[in-house]
């Protein structure tokens, strides 16, 4: 495994990191939750990210009961806030009170006096900005995080705070978007942006939720019991991969991960933390072994010629356009 600051702070995480949105407390009881938390750690994983409003809270509990016992300061544990954890009228947003409320639920959930990264897992167009802010900074004057960070914040948004995140004091150091080879809209303005504010990407979805391990075959439909069919979630936010165009294009990429000789997971795994501003690649998995394959994609250096043959299958397929981030705002 290999390890990247992540943006300006001091804090290493690895480049492969394990979450859990749509398999503990869902896809996966808790004694496979565990072990694919023990194959992560084995193969040098030390970073879990998470949500108080995956599973209904339950994905955090599952991830703390994996984590008991585990020396805490050598893992950094990523949880978020915003998505309703609850049916009352504050259990959503980012109000202080909500963020107050959430950290120490989170706390409880995730067995833990802290969190490394506290992220704002979507932007609340309802709630002030300056108080969103206010809040963070108290979370971590208070010793309940270490750091701050954003998930599918626009470049105007993520400005706007990170100027007041100075003000404050308070380390802003993260952007979690989705980014893989086919959707790179992050790539034109929220990248260079988060760089010159010292922020880097935790990125979600470095596999398209699975389009891009080329199981998904055109014309073939999904494979019973993938992703694509499940009701909690994958089945509703791969739509836009699934067609046959695009499926047909990952289909070509196969000869190129057979040329490197690595397994396409591999190959797109590595493409993402191809790019420098890019800390860490968030992959999921219900098994233990897909730990194992994914984490061998740290530390690989493409050539270039790769990354050109890349984008010449793939081009009449990416999504390029930074005005999509918005479209992300719904998505967990």
């Amino acid at each position: 495994m290999e390890y990247r600051k992540l943006g300006r702070s001091g804090m290493y995480v690895s480049e492969i990191a394990y979450g859990n949105w749509l398999t503990h407390g869902s896809q996966i009881d808790d004694d496979l939750a565990r072990q694919c938390v023990y194959a992560a750690l084995d193969a040098g994983i030390s970073t879990f990210d998470t949500a108080d409003a995956y599973a209904e809270t339950r994905a955090e509990a599952a991830l703390g009961s994996a984590l008991a016992g585990v020396r805490r300061e050598s893992v950094e544990i990523f949880t978020k806030v915003y998505f309703p954890t609850g049916s009352g009228k504050n259990d959503r947003g980012l109000s202080r009170k909500h963020i107050m409320e959430a950290i120490d639920g989170s706390l409880h959930r995730l067995k833990t006096d802290y969190v490394d990264l506290y992220q704002a897992h979507r932007f609340d167009y309802e709630t002030p900005l300056e108080e969103t802010m206010q809040a963070f900074a108290d979370v971590v004057r208070a010793g309940k995080a270490h750091y701050v960070g954003v998930s599918e914040w626009t470049v105007d948004e993520i400005r706007s705070a990170a100027a007041l995140a100075k003000e404050l004091n308070v380390g802003l150091v993260s952007n979690q978007p989705q980014y893989n080879m086919l959707w790179r809209v992050v790539e034109p303005e929220i990248m260079p942006v988060s760089e010159e504010l010292g922020m880097s990407q935790l990125v979600w979805s470095p596999l398209a939720q699975g389009v891009l391990t080329g199981k998904y075959s055109p014309g073939m439909g999904a494979p019973a019991g993938s992703r694509a069919t499940d009701q909690n979630g994958g089945k509703d936010t791969m739509g836009k991969w699934l067609g046959d165009d695009v499926l047909a294009r990952v289909q070509r990429l196969e000869p190129l991960a057979a040329s490197a000789g690595i397994p396409l997971s591999t190959l797109c795994l590595a493409w993402v933390l191809q790019n420098p501003n890019v800390s860490a690649a968030i992959v999921g998995a219900s098994k233990p072994e897909q730990i194992k394959e994914n984490a061998k994609a740290a530390g690989l250096t493409l050539e270039d010629a790769l990354l050109k043959e890349i984008d010449e299958v793939l081009e009449p397929v990416i999504e390029r356009d930074p005005r999509k981030v918005d479209s992300c705002h719904s998505r967990p």
